[in-house]
């Protein structure tokens, strides 16, 4: 590189720079910069904007931030069973038929604590409410499972998931206290074992939460049919409709006397009404398509929320609620498990046969309990928890590997006719199946046999010999050994009805979401 010298032999002198090139160099005797132009000013209305849509992103994302963190940071969790293990996968949220245990919780811990004292807060609680949420995979419709907190029932062996403490399985315990020793996966492994199906999720939530989701909706309408006063609950309401929420609205679903005859069955009715009549208030107010509704609801629920692991994710929890935003409210169906009042104590109640095995066969065959005719709308889910998911029954083998003379099997009469009842006993003794009884039951009428805990295999034996398809051998949880209910069709020798329409009771259906119900008061408790 030559270096240019500064005595020019010519006399001259380095160019003149001009100021706009000297503001690039220290020194003014360097030469113009080649590579500068004109200067260019950012517009001050470009500068205006930036400003502006870097302040609302930024807002945005703080917003979008705080409520993700908010949310996520109301939300409780636990275990989802209780050791007693899963045949089925984990579902898609966003695409599978599922199934929500949705518990209420009487514990009196913290915010609860006014509504007892601290005997009332031991352990995890008992479920005040149980009822099981089933959204069929094409989100056409919801079925709505209500449990009886009275309802005797068997409850496995339970492991605390916490704490690793076992608890022995019980015999016609109330339902309600399923989940009281070893957490909520108690209460689902329970219904699990009831129904034959596999709860997927579930969402506990406390007394507050009805309180501050009534509150944020602005109320829920609810109807009665007389003035009514509960001292216990505190409800009080006059004749017609009102709109409740805070205290009244928690009153109104707590109530045990207020409705029916005062029992469980009435506070039952009087919770579906309640949950029916939310349902149209948020469909009608379109909360379900306004984020700022949605977000207070939102935060309302997980605040008061308890869910299983794979359901503790604001995403997860959008995902679902998603789902139900555009389901016809008229098949969102509210149904109670069939009972009646318990052999062992008439102040409990015991599932009521045929129907309780009739529902919740349907239910593990994906039948629209609004339509039990129509077509599913997903494959039944496969898989259960023991022999009480088993549907259809396993074909009976040529050679039995039990003992005949000992299998409890009993005839239970709905035939009308006295006569098929000894003909079929007459048939099992033949058969070898010598320890049995008959009975008269409530008229039916298509013939089925039920089964307990590890009968199957019996079942289906006695099945065939009285000439019952399969499609009709089904678990009963109360039964035990077999019970073979004889119904208008049967006939000795010839072979029942095979059809393949659900048998329901056709009052199953209590009402749907699109159903105003007035509750029925309990005579005991009407205002004059």
């Amino acid at each position: 590189m030559v270096r240019p010298r500064d005595n020019r032999s010519d006399g001259t002198v380095p160019p003149a720079r001009s100021g706009a090139a000297a503001r690039h160099a220290d020194d003014p005797s360097v030469g113009p910069a080649r590579h500068l132009g004109a200067t260019h000013r950012t517009p001050t209305w470009l500068k205006a904007t930036t400003i502006v849509i870097s302040v609302l992103l930024v807002g945005v994302i703080a917003f979008g931030s705080y409520w993700f963190i908010r949310l996520q940071g109301n939300i409780s969790k636990q275990a989802l069973g209780a050791g007693n293990g899963r045949t089925e996968d984990a579902v898609n949220e966003a695409t599978d038929r599922m199934q929500i245990l949705i518990l209420g919780s009487d514990t009196r811990d913290g915010k609860n604590s006014e509504y007892g004292s601290a005997e009332d807060s031991a352990g995890y609680g008992h479920s005040d409410v149980m009822m099981m949420m089933d959204i069929s995979a094409d989100n056409k419709r919801v079925s709505v499972i209500s449990f009886p907190r009275d309802l005797l029932v068997d409850i496995p062996k339970c492991v605390d998931q916490k704490t690793k403490k076992e608890y022995p399985a019980q015999r016609q315990a109330m339902i309600n206290s399923a989940m009281s020793e070893a957490g909520i996966g108690c209460a689902v492994d329970t219904v699990n074992k009831l129904t034959g199906l596999e709860i997927d999720h579930f969402m506990m939530a406390d007394f507050n939460s009805v309180k501050e989701l009534s509150n944020t909706v602005g109320g829920v309408d609810v109807c009665v049919s007389d003035a009514v006063y509960d001292p216990d609950s505190g409800l009080r309401l006059p004749k017609g409709t009102s709109k409740v929420q805070g205290e009244q609205a928690l009153s109104f679903v707590r109530t045990r006397h207020a409705f029916g005859d005062g029992g469980d069955l009435g506070r039952i009715k009087a919770q579906q009404g309640f949950l029916s009549s939310l349902v149209r208030k948020i469909k009608d107010d379109g909360t379900l398509t306004n984020p700022g509704r949605m977000l207070g609801i939102a935060d309302a629920i997980t605040k008061n929320l308890t869910v299983d692991d794979g359901l503790a994710s604001v995403p997860t929890l959008l995902t679902v609620g998603n789902r139900l935003k555009n389901i016809d409210i008229s098949k969102v169906a509210f149904v109670a498990t069939p009972t009646e009042p318990a052999v062992s104590d008439s102040n409990r109640l015991q599932l009521a046969e045929p129907a309780a095995s009739q529902l919740f066969a349907a239910l593990r065959s994906d039948v629209d309990l609004t339509d039990p005719k129509a077509p599913a709308s997903a494959a039944p889910t496969a898989g259960a928890t023991d022999a009480a998911s088993s549907a259809p029954a396993p074909a009976a083998t040529s050679a039995a590997a039990y003992n005949k003379a000992a299998q409890p099997v009993t005839v239970a009469n709905g035939s009308s006719n006295a006569a098929n009842a000894a003909k079929a006993v007459t048939a099992l003794n033949a058969a070898g199946f010598t320890q049995t009884a008959q009975f008269t039951a409530p008229a039916v009428a298509s013939t089925a046999v039920y089964y307990g805990g590890n009968f199957a295999d019996v079942a289906a034996d006695v099945a065939a010999l009285l000439g019952v398809p399969s499609s009709k051998v089904l678990p009963a949880a109360y039964v035990t050994g077999v019970q073979a209910y004889l119904g208008a069709d049967y006939a000795a020798g010839a072979q029942p009805s095979t059809s393949a329409s659900a048998q329901l009771p056709p009052d199953i259906v209590n009402q749907t979401a699109g159903d105003t119900v007035c509750q029925q008061v309990n005579p005991a408790m009407i205002v004059r």
